[in-house]
């Protein structure tokens, strides 16, 4: 089994090694887990998807310690998972939200703040700040059974942060919201992270991975398939291609030496760049150099896409990366 990378020297909030998840027994047994192993760092904002049936709820549930591994082992801010003392500094939103449909938000609120130890007092402050925060203002008396589904999911990220946690868990982290919804939600998260929060989520929202994430997992089958930084991730999918022609006697090479350039005539060529900041510089080169631009095309890969040709080449299909054209 391979090693969990490590991001850098800051504190480890959670680690997950070699972890196997089995359900059922004898030939009813199905391995929804098999052999995870990642590391969360402090501070990190960490996009962990996949397709269905990768493996995703249940490694969320075994780090919150409502399901026992078959092996392998899970820790949270050095505790063994499910433990309380690593509970009190997690806030959690489950893949589905069920709430008594008699109680009205602010008691849901209190009885979760009061869980997390929260005063009387301040939970008075707290929940109607809290409310406002994730769209639900002037809500604290309406009855959960009077509740959307996307009003329920608002209210589950309020119960989630209530008490400020140092480390949030999100499975599926916008299921419900519409595009409103998902925006509000982003600046709440965007928010907890600027103030050093850990946070942890599954999402088949790809833009809230590229919107929100330091860094991504990408798994399938029970396995981490690949671990990147944000950047790195999306660095690949911008992709350039610069059509050209250079006054006599002037050399391709001479712009830039790293770059391959493809002659397409008397002094036309052509050059494929990965990058926004190489194909920046190579534009500035060139027009220092006199050469008439005759096309500058980019072609935008979608995260998405990649996500899909990744799954598809590890399951021996054949996948096409389809780019979006921009002259």
């Amino acid at each position: 089994m391979s090693e969990p990378k490590t991001a850098s020297n800051t504190p480890v909030v959670l680690s997950v090694h070699d972890l196997v998840v089995d359900y059922g027994r004898g030939a009813r047994k199905t391995r929804a887990v098999d052999g995870m192993a990642f590391e969360v760092r402090e501070g990190e904002c960490v996009g962990f998807v996949g397709p269905n049936g990768a493996g995703k709820s249940t490694t969320i549930k075994a780090i919150m310690g409502f399901l026992f591994p078959t092996s392998g082992t899970v820790t949270v801010f050095g505790e063994a998972a499910g433990t309380v003392a690593s509970r009190e500094r997690i806030g959690y939103l489950p893949e589905v939200a069920l709430y008594y449909p008699f109680m009205k938000a602010r008691e849901l609120l209190e009885l979760y703040g009061g869980l997390h130890k929260m005063g009387r007092a301040s939970l008075a402050t707290r929940i109607p700040e809290l409310l406002a925060e994730v769209g639900l203002g002037g809500k604290e008396e309406v009855l959960l059974r009077n509740f959307s589904k996307g009003m329920q999911q608002r209210l589950g990220i309020a119960q989630a942060i209530i008490s400020d946690p140092e480390l949030l868990i999100f499975d599926e982290l916008s299921s419900g919201l519409d595009p409103i919804g998902r925006y509000d939600l982003r600046q709440v998260l965007l928010k907890l992270k600027a103030k050093g929060r850990t946070i942890f989520f599954s999402s088949h929202e790809l833009t809230e991975v590229e919107d929100l994430c330091d860094r991504v997992l990408i798994v399938h089958k029970g396995r981490c398939i690949e671990e990147k930084e944000i950047g790195e991730l999306l660095h690949p999918l911008n992709r350039f291609t610069i059509r050209f022609s250079l006054p006599s006697g002037r050399a391709p090479e001479d712009l830039a030496e790293t770059t391959a350039f493809t002659q397409e005539g008397d002094s036309r060529f052509r050059c494929e760049i990965v990058g926004a900041e190489e194909y920046a510089t190579i534009l500035k080169n060139l027009t220092t150099a006199g050469a008439t631009i005759h096309e500058a095309r980019s072609e935008q890969v979608s995260l998405e896409k990649y996500f899909m040709n990744l799954i598809q080449s590890r399951d021996g299909a054949t996948g096409h990366i389809a780019a979006h054209s921009e002259s």
